[in-house]
């Protein structure tokens, strides 16, 4: 999977429904195989990247050109490559910003990435919002349209698939100060690196624990609120993470929840997800605070979300914060009366404005009345 190749070099992308690209292979020579999502943004690609909740997945960026700002070590939000393979139009070797460390194509050659430039990216993701989200597999090695379909077959669909114990930490460990006023205990499943350095920030000790934990030892640490973390894959498929937070509910103490973590926490109160078409994957997607009546632009990265129709019949047991306001999915959500609360999107993330940070605040104001009203 990590010959090297003399580019440029062919490279072929078979879509399930049988449809055909033909390109120019990037990354190292080598076949991946995954389901096909695109993403919106114009940079923070290498961000995108590092992104566990991408996990298993074909990134295809949607802006023309990828690569001309370089790569750098700190730009990462995990330890390694997240992405199963990457599909862009312009894939550029040439840098100009100063503090780069390497190309981009050096990165993916490290990081053993098979990837494939010169799609007509446009078709491509039209085709994807027209027929939805689907596997696919790329090769810059396998030209035989019949074995690049036995390879498909194999490929597990998304819909049912658990990937986050994949993603989680191995092992528990500890980040911050241990003198913090406050002591969270994070759900790893997949969590990104500055999510967590949000709450560093806002001075919490915290304790990560192995997305599969069993929830009598996360509890049994004494922690003033806990944190479900985003990740990949199916969350109706994590029946260990659904049972780990109905237990942290029942302690009465602060839970915040993004993404993947928005989801186990619907789960949880018996609200059901669904597969989207296409998912949201981007930094530009408008959401509306219905509490505050702003709106927010915001990162997005998800392909399953909490339906709403069950959302509406518990209104006395929970209310709809956020709405999307391309099509009206659920983007937010709080228990009534108790201080628990999750977003669908990415506060963490700052796609031009910091228009979601104040989320991590309320988060911390609602430890610090459980504090002062416990004592």
């Amino acid at each position: 999977m990590s010959e090297a190749y003399q580019s440029p070099a062919p490279a072929v992308l078979l879509l399930q429904d049988g449809k055909v690209f033909h390109g120019e292979a990037i990354g190292v020579k080598g076949t991946a195989s995954g389901e096909l999502c695109f993403n919106t943004g114009m940079t923070g690609y290498q961000e995108i990247f590092t992104d566990p909740s991408y996990y298993g997945q074909l990134l295809i960026a949607t802006n023309v050109h990828i690569g001309n700002y370089g790569t750098k070590a700190t730009e990462t939000e995990s330890s390694s490559v997240k992405i199963a393979g990457f599909i862009c139009k312009n894939f550029t070797t040439d840098f100009s910003r100063l503090q780069a460390e390497s190309s981009i194509q050096d990165y993916f050659v490290r990081e053993k990435l098979v990837g494939i430039q010169q799609v007509d990216t446009r078709e491509l993701v039209r085709h994807i919002r027209n027929k939805g989200a689907m596997n696919a597999v790329i090769s810059s090695e396998i030209f035989d349209l019949g074995r690049l379909q036995e390879i498909l077959g194999k490929t597990p669909n998304m819909d049912g698939l658990e990937l986050a114990s994949r993603v989680s930490t191995k092992e528990e460990y500890f980040l911050g100060d241990s003198s913090a006023s406050y002591k969270i205990a994070v759900l790893d499943f997949g969590t990104k690196r500055n999510i967590l350095l949000n709450l560093v920030n806002r001075d919490c000790y915290l304790r990560i624990f192995p997305a599969e934990t069993p929830a009598e030892k996360i509890l049994a640490w004494g922690a003033d609120g806990y944190f479900l973390s985003n990740g990949p894959g199916d969350p109706a498929a994590m029946d260990y993470a659904i049972e780990s937070t109905r237990a942290i509910l029942k302690t009465g103490k602060p839970l915040f929840g993004i993404c993947l973590g928005h989801q186990i926490l619907a789960l949880a109160l018996n609200v059901p997800t669904f597969k989207m078409h296409h998912g949201h994957r981007g930094i530009n997607h408008p959401v509306k605070n219905l509490v505050s009546g702003k709106c927010e632009i915001t990162s997005q990265n998800h392909g399953f979300c909490v339906d709403p129709e069950t959302l509406l019949q518990k209104t006395d047991l929970i209310e709809i914060t956020h709405v999307n306001l391309n099509d009206d999915t659920v983007e937010g959500i709080r228990l009534k009366g108790r201080p628990a609360f999750s977003v669908q999107y990415h506060p963490e993330a700052s796609p031009g404005p910091h228009d979601a940070h104040y989320l991590f605040d309320q988060f911390i104001d609602e430890l610090a009345d459980y504090k002062m009203n416990k004592s």
